[in-house]
Formats: C-alpha cells, sequence, structure tokens
C-alpha cells in the first residue's frame, strides 16, 4: 500500500520527477563511463606488455634485475624443482636474454635476443600468433624470429641471413649468422623494434651459456593467482640466492602511472558526486517544501508519522533506483559499443601515439565491460540518495501540524 502511494505521489509533479531521474542516469552514466574506459585502458596496458612477454611473475639469481647481464645466468635445476609444489604455476619457460648488434647488409641495429623453448613459450604468451610472416621456431634450429620493425629498418625479410654480434656468458664472443624463419608482429610497438627470438639451445651455444639462464617466465593464469604462487615460492627458495618479482615489481613505471591516473580519476568522481548531491539535495528541499501542507493535512486526518516518513523515503528510493538503472542501461550501450570497438588513438596526433608507445602499448583505448562497475557506481548513488532523503523524515518527525496546515 505504501509503496503504491509513494509510485503515485512520484508522478504527481512529473517534471520535478524527471529532473531527479535524470540528475541520478546522469552520475551514474558519467561515472560509469569514466570508470570503464580508465580500467579498459589500464587492463590494455597489462595485458600488452604482461601476456606478450614478462608473464605474471619471473625468477632470477638474486641482483639480475639490478644489473641485466649475462654473468648473472643461473643454473634453473633446483628453482624449477620447487615449482611443481605450487598448482597455480602451470610451468616455467627458460630463457637467456642479453643484447646484440644485428646487421644485414650496410643496415645495423641494437636488439634484444632472447632464447626461449619454443614450445612453452607459445603456451605461455603465444607467440607463434605474433608471427606475421613466415614459420614459427622449432627447437634446436639455427633461425630467429625477429620484430616486424627491426626488419623493415634493417631491409630484411624472411629467408635472409642476419649478422649477429654480442658479448657471451663470461666474456666470451658471440657471433654468428642465422637464418630469419619469420618477422613477429606484437601489439606493443616497442617490442616490434627491439625483439630476437631463436631456440634456447641456439642461443646457448651462441652465447656460450650451456645449462644457464637469466630468467625463468612463470606460466601463470591471472594476477590473482600470481599473488599466491609468488609467496610461496619465495618461502620455498632461498632469497639470497633466487629473486622472485612479480609484473608490478618489474614494471614500477607502469604501476606508478596507473595510481596517478587513478588517483586523479577519484578526485574527478569526488567533485560529480558532490555536484549531484547538491541537485538531489536542491530536488529534495523543493520537494519537502511543496509539501508541507499536504504532510500537515495528512497527520491532522490521523495518518502516523512513521508511515509518512516511510512513504516519502519511498519516493526518493524509487527515484534513485530508476535513475541508476536508466544511468545503467545508457552506460552499458556506450561502453559496450567501445568494448568492441576500441578508440584508436593515432587521429590524436603523433605525441598520443608516442605517449602510449613509451609504455610499449599499441595506442588504441578500449572499454572494459563489467557489470561489476556499472552496479558499484548505482550502488554510491543510491547510497547518496538515501542519506540525502534523511533531511524530509527529520522534517516530518519534527512537524508542527497546525502550522504546517497554515502553510
Amino acid at each position: 500500500m505504501l509503496v503504491k502511494l509513494a509510485w503515485r505521489n512520484i508522478w504527481r509533479n512529473k517534471r520535478r520527477t524527471l529532473l531527479t531521474i535524470s540528475a541520478v542516469a546522469f552520475a551514474v552514466f558519467f561515472s560509469s563511463f569514466m570508470n570503464s574506459f580508465q580500467k579498459g585502458a589500464w587492463d590494455h596496458m597489462m595485458n600488452s606488455v604482461v601476456n606478450s612477454y614478462f608473464g605474471f611473475g619471473q625468477v632470477h639469481k638474486a641482483g639480475y634485475f639490478e644489473e641485466q647481464t649475462l654473468n648473472n645466468a643461473f643454473d634453473p635445476t633446483e628453482a624449477k624443482s620447487q615449482l611443481g609444489n605450487i598448482p597455480e604455476i602451470r610451468d616455467a619457460v627458460a630463457r637467456v636474454e642479453s643484447f646484440a648488434l644485428a646487421s644485414y647488409d650496410k643496415y645495423t641495429s641494437v636488439a634484444f635476443v632472447i632464447g626461449t623453448e619454443p614450445g612453452k613459450e607459445d603456451k605461455m604468451t603465444e607467440l607463434s600468433t605474433k608471427v606475421s610472416s613466415g614459420a614459427y621456431l622449432v627447437d634446436s634450429e639455427k633461425a630467429i624470429l625477429i620484430g616486424s620493425k627491426i626488419a623493415e629498418k634493417l631491409n630484411i625479410n624472411v629467408n635472409d641471413t642476419l649478422v649477429l654480434l654480442g658479448q657471451g656468458y663470461r666474456g666470451v664472443n658471440a657471433a654468428g649468422k642465422f637464418v630469419v624463419k619469420g618477422l613477429l608482429t606484437f601489439p606493443s610497438p616497442e617490442l616490434n623494434k627491439t625483439m630476437i627470438y631463436m631456440p634456447l639451445q641456439t642461443a646457448h651455444d651462441f652465447y656460450g651459456s650451456e645449462g644457464m639462464v637469466t630468467t625463468l617466465a612463470l606460466d601463470i593464469d591471472n594476477k590473482e593467482e600470481a599473488i599466491v604462487a609468488l609467496a610461496n615460492l619465495k618461502q620455498n627458495l632461498d632469497t639470497s640466492t633466487y629473486e622472485v618479482l612479480n609484473w608490478e615489481e618489474m614494471l614500477p613505471e607502469l604501476q606508478q602511472a596507473r595510481e596517478v591516473d587513478t588517483g586523479g580519476a577519484q578526485v574527478m568522481l569526488f567533485v560529480l558526486y558532490l555536484i549531484i548531491a547538491f541537485v538531489l539535495l536542491g530536488t529534495i528541499l523543493m520537494l519537502t517544501k511543496e509539501r508541507m501542507h499536504e504532510f500537515g493535512i495528512l497527520t491532522a486526518i490521523g495518518m502516523d508519522k512513521k508511515k509518512l516518513a516511510s512513504t516519502v523515503w519511498m519516493e526518493i528510493l524509487i527515484l534513485g533506483f530508476v535513475g541508476s538503472m536508466v544511468g545503467i542501461l545508457l552506460s552499458a550501450c556506450i561502453v559496450y559499443y567501445f568494448y568492441t570497438n576500441p578508440l584508436d588513438l593515432s587521429i590524436m596526433g603523433e605525441d598520443a601515439v608516442k605517449t602510449y608507445e613509451s609504455f610499449g602499448v599499441e595506442p588504441i583505448f578500449p572499454a572494459a565491460f563489467q557489470w561489476d562497475i556499472f552496479f558499484t557506481q548505482a550502488m554510491i548513488v543510491a547510497i547518496l540518495t538515501s542519506i540525502l532523503s534523511m533531511y524530509p523524515i527529520i522534517k516530518i518527525f519534527k512537524l508542527n501540524t497546525i502550522a504546517a496546515m497554515r502553510d
């Protein structure tokens, strides 16, 4: 009965009702829209960097991450023996990583060379799907995969022979000729400019690092499982001999940039909610003032103040609920569109592209389509509406029936 009465009361003043619903809908729409784009952009950035190469965790010899040289390589036997005790770690990809000078004809370029286990690497980072031309690697063959931008710079193509020169393990000379078996195209432009892959055994022969690796990249499904897995691994390994790092520790600049951006977004949301609170408060003040005479008459004919306050509270909650649902539907439709059709930042000019590429990320701007984002914003607006509804309830309990009837 009270709900029916509240619903009828809402539509007695349609203009005021539509204004309130629009204000709530705008708050939910804008906050959901902004959160979805922010989360989508950072998830895309993280996945581009983490899933393309780093993984959610890595094991090195202690001190390697500060001084990334082949002289800090280690025998992975002991570390690998501990991985089987941690169910969240599906596998580990052994890598030998170092820099080398790549040369073809009259062109040269510095490259980051990774010797890896082709099968395991493909399971973890889906490297074979990045092969845009040619074929994927096979264990122990003397062949390489090269980033598309390096290939463009060196004017080299599939089946050509590339010369690599560098320094091997403990100062030995590293020199060799390798057939380009395929070209790689990563979502990250920075990786396309630097990466060369070869089979692990081929890298051992090239660098003179037989049995040694610089990195064990851990194949973990997601960052939640990585937290548990890396904590357990740190307990099982001697941390004076090994270092176990998660993706945030390996990419501190990316994490710091996300925290700064998130902080700025929270300030904007706070200002938005403050504005919406004042709009809602103004509407509620108007609603209360206009209906004081009505409240006086209702209490005079015997309506209990508790029931009257409950009815007004329901009216405001219904307005908040309807506005939230409208905001969720609007934001869900638009966010879903940009989820399936990400914004291409190249239309914003070269500066925007360079900013994304500095983080090693493809310059697109996707939205995250997650229902919890929409409902969280709706819940915040609902709580805000409930708090503001205390004003008319307090006025009703303090109501002087005679004075209100004369108003």
